[in-house]
């Protein structure tokens, strides 16, 4: 994220008011850079957490072409202008106005480029707004329907539209008046006044976004105070599938929430009417009861919900009255921070990779060492690792700065960023229980691979050469640091045709104190995708929408990473075979392998699945199952499966091995040996007949001689 940095050298920010409120660290963000993503390809969102901006030129961000703007003007002047919603609870803050830009966050009203105060802190917000959503995720799961109904990217917004005259001679001119954020105080107003003809206030509509609601389920565990790092140390993560919305310039924000138990927030309970009466007098909220301490005492001993409150932890200690002081700032308990990314793109792609599934792979970090760019983060790859099914395309790109602060550690020019990609030397000695085959490269290693040695994932000669030399845009110059280079990459989406695992490096990135730049790319025969379901439920499609599986509401009960595989009947059975297990159900295949991860039961509810059949099986077909991945013999036959237009529809609760088999037809079988049998019996009692009675061959004989002669056409 920015954090609102623009391309300033200095370690801490220039300017943090100059376009949002981030209420973040001043040393945090990244200087500007700009990318693009074809819609429809999978961009890795990475964000980490603290604890848990001048404006623009002249005011005017319309036409700043160095500060810039998100938000538009007319967004902040109705903002500026509109009563804020005065039912809220803003606790013991002194707010010092009436309009929406003041909030409990930010009782001055302090202006940040075109923001507004109101929107920025409460979601879903009862106005309008410019953003669209993507994702919610939360630690109240409970709370997604509401979420998703009240976004605007499906509900349309009201507002109140006052007659131009009243806006300028009233609004514009006088600070008590102010447009009303309600229906029946928009329909009062009149302009002129006392005309019982003029114009009056109109309550408005405005349409939704018209895109599908976000998407929302819980948020992964963090830990608190090392940048919201998950399990494992890695950074928080989405996955975004980038929408058919062209446009060239957009800005990703990404708000967090930090609530607060003092208080429940979302009860109707917690409002206004429990505000300070005076400025630096206590809230009314109800701390003391807590304690089993009545009005009294409780206030006697400091137990109020206040700015810094003074509190007797113990009755009496000596004479003394010993008292601790409570580090609480009412405008931070129950608060929203956020950053948003510099400025990209979202293109249209081109006709050639319409439907083709592309990954993107970009940088994140800056240059320094650890303690030189904390909040923010040393450089990395991202996704680091990166796994991808054969066929498919990887876009490589990346942006980096030359105005680092100069005296940041790191190699090359001083202040510069640059990457780039070459290929570490294969394994020289033991890790782990990984054997060599389909292995390139080494993580242990720190030297790069000869080139004419190296394979990266079926690119050719000439891109291992680009990523390794920043080229084609660069020629010549003082390469062997890239300090010569720019500091924007793109390679262009290539399609990645060789199978395996790669690991890769910065030549540039590799010294103490920016050491291991590195990354890995795994490469698959199969096709695999992944997701993230919780509580709100979801869906799983892999290879379109045939197949794959769909999750009621309610019958997770935690967020469950759910992976999906293809295995193809040739590559099924190797797999099963090498982890000891066989096939011996059925006769024949009606389907690929469908894998579901995790194998165990997951869900206490059953869900949906479907599977893709074969369209020219018309023998009878059974669904089977299996539970054992690394020992794959049991296998049961799925119960209630509805097959219709070549789709397998069953219900379960566990993941597995999924696969539809041919059956024999039994009934057919059955009745063609009734017929031999029949017919045999009739042969052998004929022979005995006429034996017996060899008249009775003579006048067969006869007789059929007659029929073959009547049939002829001359006789």
């Amino acid at each position: 994220g920015s954090n609102n940095r623009l391309d300033e050298a200095t370690r801490p920010r220039a300017n943090a008011n100059r376009l949002f409120n981030s209420e973040n660290n001043n040393r945090g963000g990244y200087n500007v850079g700009n990318l693009y993503y074809y819609a429809g390809t999978v961009l890795n969102i990475e964000w980490t957490i603290p604890e848990s901006p001048t404006l623009c030129n002249n005011y005017d961000c319309n036409r700043d072409i160095r500060y810039g703007m998100h938000e538009t003007y007319d967004n902040y002047m109705l903002c500026k202008h509109r009563t804020r919603n005065k039912g809220l609870f803003t606790a013991d803050q002194n707010l010092k106005g009436n309009s929406a830009i003041y909030t409990r966050q930010n009782p001055a009203g302090t202006r940040r480029g075109y923001e507004c105060s109101e929107e920025r802190d409460y979601y879903p917000y009862w106005h309008g707004t410019q953003w669209k959503d993507i994702a919610i995720l939360t630690s109240e799961p409970t709370r997604c329907p509401y979420y998703q109904a009240e976004s605007q990217n499906v509900k349309s917004r009201w507002q109140c539209v006052v007659p131009v005259g009243y806006y300028r001679n009233h609004i514009r001119r006088r600070s008590k008046d102010f447009i009303p954020n309600n229906k029946i105080d928009c329909e009062k107003i009149v302009y002129p006044e006392n005309d019982p003809n003029g114009t009056r206030g109109r309550w408005s509509e405005y349409p939704s976004h018209g895109i599908p609601a976000p998407e929302c389920r819980e948020a992964d565990w963090s830990r608190d105070n090392h940048l919201g790092n998950t399990i494992g140390g890695y950074p928080m993560m989405y996955n975004w599938t980038i929408p058919d919305d062209f446009q060239e310039n957009c800005v990703l924000r990404l708000r967090y929430n930090i609530s607060t138990k003092e208080f429940d927030g979302w009860s109707g309970d917690i409002n206004s009417t429990l505000n300070s009466v005076k400025p630096n007098e206590p809230t009314w909220l109800d701390v003391l009861s807590r304690f089993n301490l009545n009005q009294t005492e409780g206030e006697k001993r400091g137990y109020l919900y206040e700015q810094n409150p003074n509190v007797q932890v113990f009755r009496k200690i000596g004479n003394s009255g010993f008292r601790l002081q409570l580090a609480i700032n009412t405008n931070q308990f129950g608060r929203t921070f956020q950053d948003r990314s510099h400025r990209f793109a979202i293109r249209k792609r081109p006709k050639e990779l319409e439907d083709k599934l592309i990954h993107n792979l970009n940088v994140r970090g800056k240059r320094g060492n650890i303690v030189q760019v904390y909040p923010a983060v040393e450089y990395d790859f991202v996704p680091n690792t990166l796994l991808i099914s054969k066929n498919s395309y990887v876009h490589v790109q990346w942006t980096g700065s030359n105005t680092n602060p100069n005296n940041n550690d790191g190699q090359g020019k001083a202040g510069t960023d640059r990457s780039n990609i070459v290929m570490l030397r294969n394994k020289i000695y033991p890790e782990g229980n990984r054997g060599s085959n389909g292995l390139y490269g080494h993580w242990g290693n720190n030297y790069p691979n000869i080139l004419a040695n190296s394979n990266f994932t079926g690119l050719s000669s000439q891109d291992m050469l680009n990523l390794a030399l920043l080229s084609p845009n660069q020629f010549g110059g003082e390469m062997s640091e890239l300090d010569d280079a720019g500091t924007y990459f793109d390679l262009g989406p290539r399609k990645v045709t060789s199978n395996g695992i790669y690991y890769y490096m910065s030549t540039r990135n590799n010294n103490f104190s920016n050491r291991s730049q590195k990354g890995r790319i795994v490469v698959i025969d199969y096709v695999t995708t992944e997701k993230k379901i919780g509580w709100n439920g979801g869906n799983l499609t892999i290879n379109g929408n045939q197949q794959g599986l769909w999750i009621q509401q309610g019958a997770l009960q935690s967020l469950v990473d759910i992976r999906l595989e293809i295995w193809n009947r040739n590559d099924g059975e190797r797999r099963i075979v090498a982890a000891h297990g066989s096939m011996k159900v059925g006769d024949g295949y009606a389907s690929d392998y469908l894998v579901v991860y995790p194998f165990a039961n997951f869900s206490s509810q059953p869900f949906e699945m479907t599977l893709q059949l074969d369209s020219k099986v018309t023998s009878e077909i059974h669904i089977y199952h299996s539970s054992y991945l690394n020992n794959a013999q049991s296998w049961r036959r799925v119960p209630n499966v509805d097959i219709k237009d070549n789709i397998a529809r069953f219900s379960r609760h566990e993941g597995g091995i999924y696969v539809a088999r041919t059956q024999p037809a039994t009934a057919a079988i059955v009745g063609i040996v009734i017929a031999v049998v029949a017919g045999v019996i009739v042969i052998l009692a004929s022979v005995i007949y006429f034996k017996r009675r060899p008249e009775a061959w003579t006048n067969v004989s006869d007789r059929a001689r007659n029929i073959h002669r009547s049939l002829q056409s001359k006789i």
